[in-house]
């Protein structure tokens, strides 16, 4: 319930929200189901990469629930906002790379669960933004990735003015990874997956782990941690068999014919 789950490739899942409304918005039920499905996606040893996305065209996800929001006091409001917040982490601290599909409006806490993504791939009518201060309450969770992702002065615009802006610009600006003609969005969201489904699944998960501890690391930190993971690598016979592929394509590409 609130989402369905489907298997393009073996290597390959899509998480659709559904049961959201038209706009796919986040009430905590949805939030609760898609936490389920991401805990259970995340047990599964074949897949190489998660595509997210909404259901229809309007919205991947035009925020949380207003109405929801409306009744909420001091102490349920932190309770939501809790809930929101293990979402994404769930998509953040996912196995394996996700792919996140933007068509029409991602917005405020759809915005959020988009960021904690790990590539962002729009159609070039979406648009977004972070409205909550336009609603009274401030952007929070992973709104705090924002500094870092688009610099202070971008992050400041979006989250102090509350005004939206289209896929193009917020490619511009680093927020999103591509923007591509609407009718072309799913050729290319699949043709990133099969990309990265015919990459060690091994390496995927150990490269995605890495990105996660950089984050909280140094950079000396993060450079030393980074030597242990190469060696590491060898034992699993992924850069061995890659490796060895590539001598023997570049080896029959030199013969002559």
């Amino acid at each position: 319930m609130y989402s369905q789950i489907t298997f393009p490739t073996p290597a390959i899942a899509v998480l659709t929200i559904t049961d959201a409304g038209a706009l796919n918005v986040l009430g905590t039920p949805v939030i609760q189901g898609l936490i389920q499905a991401l805990g259970e996606l995340a047990e599964n040893q074949e897949l190489h990469c998660l595509v997210l996305r909404g259901s229809g065209s309007r919205a991947f996800v035009a925020g949380a629930d207003i109405k929801e929001l409306s009744q909420l006091n001091a102490s349920t409001g932190r309770a939501f906002i809790g809930g929101l917040r293990d979402l994404c982490n769930a998509v953040r601290h996912f196995p394996v790379p996700v792919i996140v599909r933007l068509e029409g409006h991602t917005l405020g806490g759809g915005l959020e669960l988009a960021m904690a993504g790990d590539l962002r791939i729009a159609a070039d009518n979406a648009v977004v933004g972070m409205p909550e201060v336009k609603v009274g309450i401030p952007s929070v969770i992973h709104a705090a990735m924002m500094p870092a992702q688009i610099g202070t002065t971008r992050a400041a615009w979006l989250l102090l003015t509350g005004e939206n802006i289209p896929a193009t610009q917020a490619r511009d600006w680093g927020l999103i990874n591509e923007c591509v003609p609407q009718d072309q969005l799913d050729e290319r969201i699949m043709q990133v997956a099969v990309g990265l489904a015919q990459i060690g699944p091994v390496v995927l998960r150990q490269q995605k782990r890495l990105l996660r501890r950089w984050e909280r690391m140094t950079l000396d930190a993060a450079v030393d941690d980074s030597i242990a993971e190469f060696g590491e690598a060898f034992k699993t016979g992924e850069p061995q068999h890659h490796m060895n592929a590539f001598l023997e394509r570049k080896k029959a590409a030199s013969k002559p014919d």
